[in-house]
């Protein structure tokens, strides 16, 4: 049997379609039924008239119940009415299932019983937009670094040690004979890969096990990681400009109707312009600080800190863009991160501060290049060496000054999306209490 999907049906009016889907709602008055049908491409009011179709048929249709799965057959017919343009007058009707007594109604149901019925919610509209927008952010994403000569490198789920200790990580015993971790950042074998192609990046999940609940964190999310050979602070700057302005255009082009959905004020997203304000952390502080001296922070910054929440919507705030922070205190960054030289007790690390009080979206920065300096670092930072002689390699034979950064692609779809919790940007969130479904 041919199908046609729902967001083509403009294409098809006047002619007699398939649509294969479930029934997302439904209505009856006299001798009509109204049937909301989905089929993942879009939702299309079928009208089912008694004097068109058999008395069964007629009957079927009025018994249906919510997310019932259902063939239907009928005419494209135009009608502006129609939030996409067109409807179904059907003439036939194939019922694969009646569903009965579905668990997620039109009413109010609080956000533990959707998380608990998370594999029914991502059939709602709200979720379906987020879910397809989660999709072109990630579309964005690969074009944009396939389209610049990037090579996808992936990298280990199991690693042997961790970028900056192991008290995030979840340990896995790997078969007895050794301890293994699962990943919380590809970085330092994205080193190995851009020394090998030039330009490199990882795309995969990645697991930190902080006990937070905040609504920034997930312990399982995705997370693109670039690296370049011969790349300092400011290219990665420039990288990641070029990746958010690629991302915004993309979503604005492709997901207005997803963004309207949302109620996404997007007018956020169309003024995201170049170029990014660029900050040293010094002139963060002092920003910080004054907004203290104002009465607008409640809690005064110290210089030597890691921003938090509070401070990372108090910086965006100031400029209505994206907002790069650079060159970090050396002891709030890890041990793999270069030195500023005129200053060495600052690291050359950023983070891209999203606009409208979402936070860090992308983190990284310069890497040390030499050996005698990393070696010193694994010590200071007790790491143990045998897990990383593989990596001083890459300082031994043809070392150069290379940069790469992370961005978390859960972050990034919840400012998209103009939603507050990151739980909903992905399929099936993995948070502290929650590991169903």
């Amino acid at each position: 049997m041919s199908q046609t999907y729902i967001e083509d049906l403009k294409e098809h009016v006047g002619e007699e379609v398939t649509l294969k889907g479930w029934l997302y709602n439904s209505r009856g008055s006299g001798k009509l039924v109204f049937l909301q049908l989905r089929d993942g491409t879009g939702i299309v009011q079928c009208v089912v008239f008694k004097g068109n179709v058999s008395e069964d048929l007629f009957e079927a249709a009025k018994g249906l119940g919510q997310e019932s799965s259902i063939i239907v057959t009928g005419t494209v017919k135009e009608d502006e009415r129609s939030p996409i343009g067109v409807e179904l007058d059907v003439t036939d009707l194939e019922v694969v299932q009646n569903a009965t007594d579905y668990p997620i109604t039109p009413k109010e149901h609080g956000t533990e019983f959707l998380m608990d019925h998370r594999h029914l919610w991502i059939r709602s509209k709200k979720q379906h937009a987020v879910l397809r927008i989660r999709h072109t952010v990630i579309k964005a994403t690969r074009d944009y670094f396939d389209d610049d000569g990037f090579i996808l490198a992936d990298t280990p789920i199991f690693t042997p040690a961790a970028c900056e200790g192991t008290t995030t990580l979840f340990e896995v015993d790997y078969f007895g004979d050794d301890t293994a971790y699962l990943t919380q950042s590809g970085q330092l074998y994205n080193e190995a890969t851009a020394a090998a192609f030039g330009k490199s990046y990882a795309f995969g999940p990645t697991f930190r096990a902080e006990k937070s609940k905040t609504r920034r964190h997930l312990t399982e999310f995705w997370m693109v990681e670039p690296e370049v050979a011969y790349a300092k602070l400011e290219d990665m700057m420039d990288l990641g400009e070029g990746l958010i302005l690629a991302i915004v255009k993309r979503v604005l082009e492709e997901r207005r109707p997803e963004l309207e959905t949302l109620e996404r004020d997007i007018s956020k997203l169309e003024a995201i312009k170049a170029p990014f304000p660029r900050l040293h952390y010094d002139e963060a502080v002092e920003l910080l600080q004054a907004g203290y001296e104002k009465g607008e922070l409640e809690n005064k910054f110290e210089w030597g800190g890691d921003f938090g929440a509070p401070d990372e919507t108090y910086l965006s705030s100031q400029f209505g863009q994206p907002v790069f922070v650079h060159r970090f205190p050396a002891a709030i960054k890890g041990f793999y991160f270069e030195r500023d030289a005129e200053r060495p007790e600052l690291a050359l690390g950023i983070d891209l501060l999203a606009s409208d009080g979402y936070g860090e979206i992308i983190g990284g920065g310069e890497r040390a290049s030499d050996l005698e300096f990393l070696e010193k670092q694994l010590e200071e930072h007790d790491l143990p060496r045998e897990a990383f002689e593989w990596y001083l390699d890459l300082r031994r034979f043809g070392t150069v000054p290379h940069s790469g950064f992370g961005m978390g692609i859960e972050r990034c779809v919840s400012w998209m999306c103009g939603i507050e919790h990151v739980r909903e940007t992905i399929p099936f969130p993995r948070m502290l209490y929650r590991l169903r479904p």
